[in-house]
């Protein structure tokens, strides 16, 4: 979803871990991706942080990405299709 309440320009997140740990929010500040290019898409996160609240949102998630030579973030993703919430070693 949109995020104008953020400081900077940013998506509001619900993010998909499957049954075992269902859907959790997040914001994450990845303004050159689409709405349509972060829907549906896997995505690598950390889950067992404590909630942290950005503006408005509970953040209960962090969202993995590496800014690129212009620092732009682009998100870390699994390099093949794997299920929802598995675990990352």
């Amino acid at each position: 979803d949109d995020f104008p309440e953020a400081r900077k320009p940013a998506w509001k997140l619900t993010v998909d871990f499957g049954p075992e740990l269902g859907r959790r929010s997040s914001s994450a500040q990845v303004t050159n991706y689409t709405r349509e290019e972060l829907e549906g898409r896997l995505v690598v996160a950390v889950v067992n942080f404590p909630p942290r609240q950005i503006g408005p949102v509970m953040s209960e998630v962090l969202v993995l990405g590496a800014p690129d030579e212009s620092g732009q973030v682009i998100l870390l993703r699994p390099s093949s299709d794997v299920p929802l919430g598995g675990r990352i070693f």
